[in-house]
């Protein structure tokens, strides 16, 4: 099954972009992934091609019309999941990125201007979806970010299937810090331990390492990760009193 992407943009010519080079291009030229954009504009109704139309209520800016933005979707509507690039979506997660990778693909439609009218998600069912917490000039970086991190989870682009099976976030922890040569630079040596060769204090080095950066950069990351451990398969929390041993 390739994975096949379809991005909606008003402009098409930004893809593929970062992803037709390094790992992500190699897979494409490799038929690994697909990619199709769609013109919105091509879905417009007047001779103009109008795409949008001020604000209900008032207000600065312009939004994109519900209609004009359905023809295009219903062009291509397949069963894969379709993702708007919206600052008002979910936070994009790990998780759910494993998830896409694992499927058939993803319908990407990006925003502009003050963004989406929103009857568009009474009507279809379109996921919001945030990069962060900030605002880009439209959702083509957003889609680009979204369709890199699942390509490079795609079987045989990264190489070893566990390649990155410890990184940041996969295990809700960040990943521990790295070196490598030479030895010393500028006055600083790489950790001892990792240069011991012992595998079970190196092992053990990475794990609270990567605990220690979570608890100090990313509370909020540590405060899951630890609700998360204290779970039992049931559901139950412990207490620390009646934690397992």
């Amino acid at each position: 099954m390739t994975f096949a992407a379809t991005v909606l943009t008003l402009y098409p010519e930004m893809f593929p972009g970062p992803l037709g080079v390094s790992l992500a291009g190699r897979a494409l030229s490799e038929a690994r992934w697909r990619l199709d954009t769609v013109q919105i504009r091509d879905f417009a109704a007047d001779r103009h091609r109008t795409v949008d139309d001020t604000p209900a209520g008032g207000g600065a800016g312009m939004v994109l019309r519900a209609d004009v933005v359905a023809r295009a979707l219903d062009s291509v509507a397949d069963g894969r999941p379709i993702l708007a690039m919206t600052p008002r979506g979910r936070p994009l997660a790990q998780a759910r990125v494993r998830e896409l990778a694992a499927g058939p693909g993803a319908i990407v439609l990006c925003g502009r201007f003050e963004g989406f009218d929103e009857r568009l998600f009474e009507a279809r069912a379109i996921e919001p979806v945030s990069i962060g917490d900030y605002v880009l000039s439209g959702g083509e970086m957003g889609a680009l970010v979204l369709l890199d991190a699942c390509i490079r989870l795609l079987p045989g682009v990264m190489g070893a299937p566990s390649s990155g099976d410890e990184e940041s976030f996969e295990s809700g922890l960040l990943e521990y810090p790295h070196y490598t040569r030479p030895a010393e630079w500028e006055g600083r040596t790489i950790p001892e331990v990792l240069r011991s060769g012992d595998h079970a204090r190196i092992a053990a080095w990475r794990k609270s390492m990567a605990e220690t950066d979570t608890r100090l950069r990313r509370p909020d990351l540590w405060e899951r990760h630890e609700g998360a451990r204290v779970q039992s398969p049931s559901g139950a929390r412990h207490t620390s009193e009646d934690e397992p041993k």
